[in-house]
C-alpha cells in the first residue's frame, strides 16, 4: 500500500523521532500481523502523534488487519491520551464502514471487560481469611528413630569405610 507522506505535527522534537515515526506508520500497513500489532503497541506510546497516527489508519480507508491493529494500540494507550482513545473507538462504532465499526465495539468491549474488578467471595467479618490452620511438626528424635527401625547415625565414621584399619575395636 502507497501511503501519503505525513505531515509533521510540530511536536517531534528532532528529526529521529520523525523518522521513528515514519517507520511505524508504514509497519501498520505491513502484511504480516505481529509487526502490524508491535508497531501499533510501539504507537501507543507515542502520545499525540501515535494517537494521530492511530486514529488515521482506524478511521481511514484500510486493511481489516491495520484497523484491528488501531483499535489494539488505542485500547493500549496509557496517560492523559486514554480517554481520547476512548473517545476515538467510540467515534468508529458510528463510521459507515461495518469492519471499522465491529472493531471499534469489540475493543470497547475488551476495555470494559478490563475495567471491571474481579469478583472476590465476601468473608464473614469474624473469621481471619485463609484456609489453612496451625499445627505443631514433630521434630526428629533419636527415640523416634529407633523405634521405626532406624539406627542413628555413628557420628566419627563414614560410611564408606570399610577397611579393618579404620575399625574401632
Amino acid at each position: 500500500m502507497k501511503l501519503e507522506k505525513r505531515q509533521p505535527s510540530g511536536r517531534e522534537k528532532d528529526q529521529e523521532t520523525v523518522e521513528l515515526l515514519d517507520k511505524l506508520r508504514e509497519q501498520l500497513y505491513a502484511t504480516n500481523i505481529s509487526t502490524v500489532r508491535q508497531s501499533a503497541f510501539h504507537l501507543s506510546w507515542m502520545q499525540e502523534d501515535g494517537l494521530d497516527i492511530l486514529r488515521e489508519a482506524l478511521l481511514g480507508d484500510t486493511p481489516r488487519r491495520s484497523k484491528s491493529a488501531a483499535a489494539y494500540g488505542l485500547r493500549k494507550m496509557r496517560g492523559r491520551m486514554r480517554k481520547k482513545a476512548e473517545e476515538t473507538l467510540i467515534e468508529g462504532t458510528t463510521h459507515p464502514d461495518r469492519a471499522t465499526a465491529e472493531t471499534c465495539r469489540n475493543a470497547l468491549l475488551v476495555l470494559k471487560k478490563s475495567k471491571m474488578a474481579p469478583k472476590r467471595p465476601l468473608r464473614p467479618a469474624g473469621r481471619p481469611g485463609g484456609n489453612f490452620e496451625i499445627r505443631e511438626v514433630p521434630g526428629r528424635d533419636r527415640d523416634r528413630d529407633r523405634t521405626r527401625g532406624r539406627r542413628p547415625p555413628q557420628r566419627g565414621r563414614r560410611p564408606d569405610d570399610h577397611t579393618p584399619s579404620s575399625r574401632r575395636r
